[in-house]
């Protein structure tokens, strides 16, 4: 179950304190002197902007360590995510801006593409390898779970993908990363890329979801758990919604009040309940790895 800290200074504060923290340490807050914002598409919770070749959006307690997650996966020769240049003026986080196409609501159709479900899986096992050796010292927005394999992206889905040419090129919005098993960020992106929906075609879904398995590589031994996490994960969805709406974050009411959770619920107990099935339908033995490198 995730846990949510909800008092603590507020973001207008912890916006304050990060910039501070990076002038002390020389980080660079660099701004161009014919700056245009431009606001960026989707930003469910967060609001976020373009500057030239970056994007500036809010930061928690958990972004220094977000920033060094990123420069530790590059350094480890992931190109899949964008890096960090420190913070602006106003306290918020630079990154670099990845050129490219998000999959926002409604989402296109080469977001259902097998191309782009191999290759979703590719990224996110090259990804996954890339985090080894970064440790689990946070701050982090969600808590860290055992077993600590990888560095979890948390909220891998089209939403926080962006394509060129109709394929995933990268993954942005770092900010639920944390500590955890792989097979927890592999069941959550399953459920967002197959999809796992209660309204989906169970036979689609099951041979949808062994290519999935097949492209990142997934363990024979963690095969069978991938259904009840997907469960697991989506009721600490719901949870985490609750807090932070009781806590007064608006986006999260908003979430609530148009029936996200039902939804996820709804999918949850299908997941739950068709378990057998989508394990069945995956194969006994871990195959070779399906899809191309996205480390370049």
């Amino acid at each position: 179950m995730v846990r949510v800290e909800t008092g603590g200074p507020g973001v207008a504060e912890i916006a304050r304190q990060v910039a501070e923290q990076a002038w002390s340490e020389g980080c660079e807050l660099a701004e161009p002197a014919d700056r245009i914002e431009e606001p960026l598409a989707g930003g469910g919770v967060n609001q976020v902007s373009r500057v030239g070749p970056t994007v500036r959006r809010p930061v928690g307690p958990w972004t220094p360590t977000v920033h060094r997650l990123l420069e530790h996966v590059a350094a480890a020769g992931f190109g899949g995510a964008p890096r960090p240049h420190g913070f602006d003026p106003q306290g918020r986080e630079i990154l670099d801006f990845v050129p490219g196409a998000v999959a926002h609501h409604p989402e296109p159709d080469h977001a259902w593409s097998e191309a782009t479900l191999r290759r979703v899986g590719v990224m996110l096992r090259e990804y996954h390898d890339a985090t080894e050796g970064f440790g689990s010292q946070g701050p982090w927005y969600l808590p860290p779970r055992e077993p600590a394999e990888v560095i979890c992206h948390g909220d891998v889905a089209p939403y926080n993908t962006v394509f060129r040419n109709g394929l995933p090129v990268a993954f942005i919005d770092f900010d639920t990363a944390h500590p955890g098993p792989r097979l927890s960020d592999v069941a959550y992106a399953a459920y967002r890329f197959v999809p796992l929906s209660a309204d989906g075609d169970l036979g689609e879904q099951s041979r949808r979801l062994r290519i999935f398995c097949d492209a990142y590589g997934l363990a024979a031994a963690d095969r069978p758990g991938l259904p009840l996490m997907v469960r697991e994960r989506l009721h600490a969805l719901v949870d985490l919604m609750r807090a932070k709406a009781s806590a007064g974050e608006a986006a999260f009411a908003r979430h609530l009040a148009d029936g996200h959770h039902t939804l996820y619920l709804a999918d949850a107990e299908h997941v739950a309940r068709h378990a057998d099935a989508l394990v069945h339908a995956l194969p006994a033995g871990c195959p070779e790895r399906l899809g191309d490198d996205v480390s370049t």
